[in-house]
């Protein structure tokens, strides 16, 4: 049975995935390239979340891709119209062709004798496993994992008579006219879901252990909205793009700097939104802005509930699951009919592929990474890892614009393999992700470490990025370019291949 080669074979059909064919089929169109998804439809974390008032929590000028304009009125859209996008941008360019959905990555073996990954792939339909090989891996699939987020263990809760939900797994038959809603959590899903199951539940509560920041955002773009009556849409897409860009910059730095101003403001505007009978100790957080990521609520929408008795805040922590709700340690009772664990992920990277270098395992856990895009001794592999203080897709376009600079530069130079080295003492590894966040530090030990400088050091900060990877110089003293003996000779080692 004959092994399918490709140049180029991506993990992944989500928003980051799709991106990087695009990039892949504009900027390296000499190159095959297949995607590999798991599950059985495009759109990754946009087709897997599917409960109330799914969204986004960044404005679609920076959330869509820098090829693609975003002519939605909307700024911050919903799922299905996010889904939407993703799939007109695959067929736009003709890479849904490439996907092959039900395909799910199990290992991934590097071999530097023949200068290729030979891939084990999972087929969901039959059980059968295959096999791919691939000159260059790149990993598109997040960082959570997809069959199950995190719940923590509450005591009681077999004896809820109640309905007990995740987010991540949302029924679509869900009826909650007229029912108690508790909703555990307070992070982007929780301010998310709040606001949207009131226009058929009886109340809905939102129960945290500690309060997030909140702000109200713009739901449209009334400035862009108006300029696309008069200018083209890409150049009005790419104004907005840079505006809000530098906003986002701006704020995370000033929030940096100058905490205690930034904090005074968020908690101003939460105040002046949810009127004066709203304890505001429900809304300040006791860390700085951006020591967690910050909830964005479209018009205020979470704020406008609250203040209208539809919903409310409950800080607390919980006891116990009873027959009829949630007993908290304060001694109150939360009647419930449902309640929503709201209460995080589980990361994970590569969609728990293993990969191994030459036969022997590779721990992700062990290695640095590189110019936030590939990883010490770990050859002809990329990831792409979005920002956590701004949109995802931001850092996916510059990352995906740099793998394929790297791939004419091995081109031009005749290489086959390149690996990011590390001499001895010359950098120090520091935590991987420099946030509180309580999914961000139960998996910190899982994930790879970043280094104390360049370019070892994991920024986030748009403009350093967009500095180093589509403008600055591939070839530095860290990148090794080779050629494995055995694959010389050989312009593609394809046993079959995929037209790209």
């Amino acid at each position: 049975m004959s092994i399918e080669y490709v140049d180029v074979l991506i993990i992944g059909a989500g928003l980051s995935g799709i991106g990087a064919a695009c990039h892949l089929r504009r900027d390296c169109p000499n190159k095959t390239f297949a995607i590999l998804e798991g599950r059985n439809a495009m759109g990754g974390t946009w087709d897997l979340f599917r409960y109330p008032g799914i969204r986004s929590d960044s404005d679609m000028y920076t959330l869509g891709y820098n090829f693609k304009p975003w002519t939605n009125p909307k700024a911050i859209a919903d799922g299905a119209s996010i889904r939407d996008y993703i799939r007109d941008t695959a067929a736009e360019h003709k890479v849904d062709r490439k996907i092959r959905y039900g395909h799910k990555v199990i290992r991934a073996d590097w071999s530097s004798d023949q200068a290729q990954w030979t891939v084990e792939v999972l087929r969901t339909d039959s059980g059968e496993t295959v096999q791919m090989r691939c000159n260059f891996l790149l990993g598109c699939t997040g960082y959570y994992n997809y069959a199950a987020g995190f719940t923590p263990h509450f005591e009681g809760r077999e004896q809820f008579k109640g309905t007990v939900i995740h987010p991540q797994h949302w029924p679509e038959d869900l009826d909650y006219s007229g029912k108690r809603v508790v909703v555990i959590g307070s992070g982007a899903t929780a301010v998310t879901l709040v606001p949207a199951m009131t226009d058929k539940a009886a109340h809905v509560t939102m129960l945290q252990r500690s309060p997030s920041y909140v702000a109200s955002v713009p739901l449209e773009d009334k400035l862009s909205n108006k300029l696309r009556r008069y200018l083209p849409d890409k150049l009005v897409y790419r104004m907005a793009r840079t505006r809000n860009v530098g906003f986002q910059m701006g704020f995370f730095k000033l929030a940096r700097s100058k905490p205690d101003t930034i904090k005074r403001l968020l908690l101003s505007q939460v105040k002046r939104q949810v009127g004066p009978n709203v304890d505001m100790a429900h809304f300040t957080p006791s860390y700085n802005p951006w020591d967690e990521r910050l909830c964005a609520v479209p018009n205020g929408d979470l704020f406008k509930v609250i203040r209208k008795g539809k919903a409310s805040v409950v800080t607390d922590h919980i006891e116990r699951f009873t027959e009829n709700g949630i007993l908290l340690k304060s001694g109150k009772t939360l009647e419930a009919d449902i309640i929503i664990t709201a209460t995080g992920l589980d990361l994970q990277l590569l969609g728990g592929t293993q990969l191994a270098v030459d036969g022997k395992p590779f721990e992700m856990s062990q290695t640095m990474n590189y110019k936030g895009v590939m990883f010490r001794d770990l050859p002809n592999f990329a990831m792409v890892f979005g920002y956590t203080n701004a949109s995802w897709t931001l850092k996916a376009d510059i990352t995906c614009e740099y793998l394929c600079r790297l791939l004419k530069l091995m081109e031009r130079k005749g290489v086959r393999q390149c690996t990011p080295r590390a001499k001895p003492g010359s950098v120090h590894e520091v935590p991987f992700l420099d946030m509180k966040s309580g999914y961000v530090q139960r998996a910190l030990s899982r994930l790879p470490r970043q280094g104390s400088r360049a370019p070892w050091k994991l920024y986030q900060n748009y403009a350093l990025d967009l500095a180093m990877l589509r403008f600055g110089k591939i070839e530095d003293d860290v990148l090794e370019f080779s050629r494995p003996a055995s694959a010389r000779g050989r312009s593609s080692a394809r046993v079959s291949s995929a037209a790209g």
